[in-house]
């Protein structure tokens, strides 16, 4: 018989509440070196309070954790640290105005007498990333770095702290996919030296390819904790929501033969070329490619927030001033932008007040707020949505993702939508929310709205679109009818298109008109 693994880290009945509500009730959770432990469950389930714990930021009302037998203070960051903790949070804590090297010795520079010896230190981070098989100048600004290689830092800065537990937050929510593989690379070598890690996420395929067992939370409670191998994504998916997903995706509505939204060469500044094409009432189009193929940069320029040369955008046929956001909101588009802490919503706002937004003038008299009306609408399509809120007052900022996600896209039902623009809208958002998203997307389809979707995740374009674009440059480089899209091999017919790889690309090339 082989003698049991140690357990580096032990969560003992583990309780917290905030303001008399409980979010964790009574977790118990152990970790082993060197192994990789998925922490899933719906957003508001518990998953970062317990971190948070775990790293001393926060202080549990009953419970205990424990680094290599050793029980951590209460509510003590540095007790945690000094044990061999660390968390790598979701909203990077780099300093970004200094360089590489002095982020990953801040606190513990190496000096030269009086002096700080900086080739000392530039040499020793040059090893350390080297380490990880990661090209990074140390001499570099962290500002200059894409996020994917800013996490990396923060990584192999707590690596070099000797950190035996690391926790990721979110490490690939806002990173390209080239960059999830260098992640990938990177916690298989600390696996590999023995460190322990916990890894939140949505994806169920980031759980498959990483993780050695998976922990699943609900409502505060640990639901789930097996390894990976002995559960299916279903098993995972009913653990996280309480039932079954029998369908993720909602039946697509039947789209009408009127043409809502029409792009005639629309030249964004900086794409390669003019795009062209058209969207009818109830149809959802999706703008599939890689990272910095110009999806984001094309709803903009239809919404007038991104600068365009020439070219028309018409609604129903009548003509929208170009470069102008005011203008496309006066024509019925509603936008819900790719990141919505930053340009979605006012997170120190309440829900009222978020609802509001885009249509204050129409809720007021000569500066004056027409208080009732503006309640009676935001109240009534915040409950077309289903919104899970204390009420109308409450911040933004407190709702969980899926629910900031149902208030951006709710706000603009406070008047007419004749087109939605979606960018990346179910990012951040776990797979219950996700599955309610996207219902309120075909029933906006379904009460005639066009749809354009731009979305990294390839699924999603298959599972919600009529058809699909594949840009690239800025431009279009393919069409995806609905038998393309239902095709098995789909995935590398869109990679081959975004890549530029096919010379004679199976699918029918977009025409300019």
């Amino acid at each position: 018989m082989t003698a049991p693994k140690e357990k580096l880290l032990r969560c003992s009945d583990i309780h917290k509440s905030f303001g008399g509500v409980p979010v964790l009730e009574g977790i118990s959770l152990e970790l082993e070196p060197g192994t990789v432990t998925a922490l899933a469950g719906e957003n508001g389930a518990g998953k970062s309070t317990l971190m948070k714990i775990i790293s001393g930021q926060y202080s549990a009302d009953r419970g205990t954790v424990a680094v290599g037998g050793t029980a951590l203070t209460h509510g003590s960051t540095r007790d945690a640290v000094r044990h061999g903790v660390a968390i790598v949070p979701q909203e990077l804590a780099s300093i970004e105005d200094m360089t590489v090297y002095e982020n990953l010795f801040v606190g513990r520079e190496l000096t030269f007498g009086p002096f700080l010896n900086r080739r000392a230190m530039i040499d020793e981070a040059r090893d350390a990333l080297a380490v990880f098989g990661v090209d990074i100048n140390p001499s570099a600004k962290m500002s200059s770095l894409p996020v994917g290689l800013r996490q990396i830092v923060e990584i192999v800065k707590a690596a070099r702290t000797g950190a035996r537990v690391v926790m990721l937050d979110e490490p690939t929510s806002a990173i390209s996919e080239r960059e999830v593989e260098g992640l990938y690379k990177v916690v298989r070598q600390l696996r590999e030296h023995g460190v322990a890690m916990v890894y939140t996420t949505h994806k169920m395929a980031e759980i498959r390819a990483i993780a050695d067992r998976v922990v699943v939370l609900r409502d505060g409670g640990l639901i789930l904790d097996k390894p990976i191998a002995d559960v299916s994504d279903d098993d995972i998916v009913t653990a996280m929501i309480g039932r079954e997903l029998d369908a993720l995706f909602p039946d697509r509505p039947t789209p009408g033969t009127e043409p809502v939204l029409t792009v005639r060469n629309l030249q964004v500044e900086g794409a390669s070329g003019p795009v062209s094409f058209t969207v009818n009432a109830g149809e959802i189009v999706g703008l599939a490619g890689l990272v910095g193929a110009g999806r984001t940069e094309l709803l903009e320029a239809i919404f007038g927030a991104r600068t365009t040369t020439s070219g028309d955008v018409t609604v129903r046929g009548k003509v929208v001033k170009r470069n102008n956001p005011a203008a496309a909101i006066s024509a019925g588009m509603a936008m819900v932008p790719e990141d919505r802490k930053l340009s979605g919503v006012v997170l120190s706002m309440s829900v009222l007040d978020n609802g509001s937004l885009p249509r204050l003038s129409s809720f007021s008299i000569a500066g004056w707020l027409r208080g009732k009306a503006r309640n009676k609408a935001v109240s009534d399509v915040m409950s077309s949505v289903r919104l899970k809120t204390r009420g109308l007052s409450q911040e933004v900022g407190t709702l969980s993702g899926g629910n900031q996600q149902k208030v951006v896209l709710a706000r603009w039902l406070t008047g007419d939508v004749n087109v939605l623009l979606l960018d990346e809208p179910t990012r951040g958002v776990d797979v219950g929310a996700r599955s309610e998203i996207y219902r309120i997307v075909t029933e906006f389809a379904a009460g005639g709205m066009a749809v354009l979707m731009a979305s990294s995740d390839m699924p999603e374009i298959v599972g919600l679109s009529h058809r699909a674009f594949v840009m690239r440059g800025g431009t279009f480089v393919g069409e995806l009818d609905r038998d393309a899209l239902d095709h098995p091999e789909v995935q590398e017919s869109v990679f081959r298109l975004a890549t530029a790889l096919d010379e004679k690309p199976t699918t029918k090339q977009q025409e300019a008109s």
